[in-house]
């Protein structure tokens, strides 16, 4: 008989949380790279085009989005073993092993580990249509939506926002309505969404997403999100972040820490669901 987990239920909320809210954390909106410029008016006795005049802020600003949109990072399949690291108003939990397989725009699957026991306790497949949840320590099934998903985390996301995420794209950040600025050694991006604003820190190099801060736009919320992403290494032709760590606050707070030990991408994948007959649907 396998021992039983502490405040299982609690912590896998946690988890959830943790999986969606790093989703989040990231829908990079399908941005468009062209910004209108406005033309000048030539006089009316000019015979001569005048080309409307381009300033070097501008210049500046479309490099930038251009350089986001290119480390934008694509695939087809992605597998991966993420040591995730916890720590609430209780204390530090137990570490969780998160086994990862995505297809991409068709499925996530995720199998978690209580790494200390080295028992799988969860195992959860989300699809653009649904989201199944095995409790294997319950013997127990769940069948949601996306929706239930947004109710745990209170944050409105699609599946392409957990893609996103779990890629290490930015997520809640649109290009068309941002604003930039150059530092010593560093870049700020900032974008104000209906939900969240977002600024991001880019380092001056490759332009990579060093740190991410979402502040809710709803002001008495006082939800804040901080995640920095750190040891990239480049993978499929694109610069992947092997650690992540994300701080939430908002009435309580969490504190949640992901190394990607392994990682490919693009290998043939299946991934497939299999409900024991004498679990109890929930």
């Amino acid at each position: 008989m396998a021992t039983p987990v502490p405040n299982l239920k609690k912590r896998m909320k946690k988890i959830i949380y943790f999986v969606c809210m790093l989703a989040l954390i990231v829908s990079v909106s399908q941005c468009k790279t062209a910004k209108k410029i406005n033309t000048a008016i030539a006089p009316k006795d000019s015979t001569q085009p005048i080309r409307p005049a381009i300033s070097k802020d501008s210049i500046f600003n479309q490099h930038v989005i251009d350089q986001i949109q290119k480390n934008h990072l694509d695939f087809n399949t992605l597998t991966a073993k993420i040591k995730v690291e916890i720590e609430n108003a209780d204390g530090k939990q137990p570490d969780i092993t998160a086994v990862v397989r995505m297809i991409k725009d068709s499925a996530i699957w995720i199998s978690l580990t209580a790494t200390f026991l080295n028992i799988e306790v969860y195992r959860v497949l989300v699809t653009p249509q649904k989201v199944i949840l095995l409790n294997k320590q319950n013997k127990e099934v769940q069948y949601r939506t996306l929706d239930y998903l947004q109710e745990v985390t209170d944050i409105p996301f699609d599946f392409k926002t957990l893609q996103d995420f779990m890629l290490g794209n930015p997520v809640f950040f649109d290009v068309n309505k941002a604003s930039f600025r150059v530092h010593d050694n560093y870049i700020a991006a900032s974008s104000i969404s209906s939900n969240f604003k977002n600024l991001l820190t880019l380092s001056s190099d490759h332009f990579l997403m060093l740190h991410s801060k979402l502040d809710d736009a709803d002001i008495t919320r006082n939800r804040t999100a901080d995640i920095s992403y750190d040891n990239y290494e480049f993978i499929n032709n694109n610069w992947f972040a092997r650690y992540r760590q994300i701080f939430v606050s908002e009435k309580n707070k969490l504190d949640i820490r992901m190394e990607f030990k392994q990682v490919e991408f693009n290998k043939q994948l299946s991934v497939q669901f299999n409900i024991p007959k004498n679990y109890t649907r929930k």
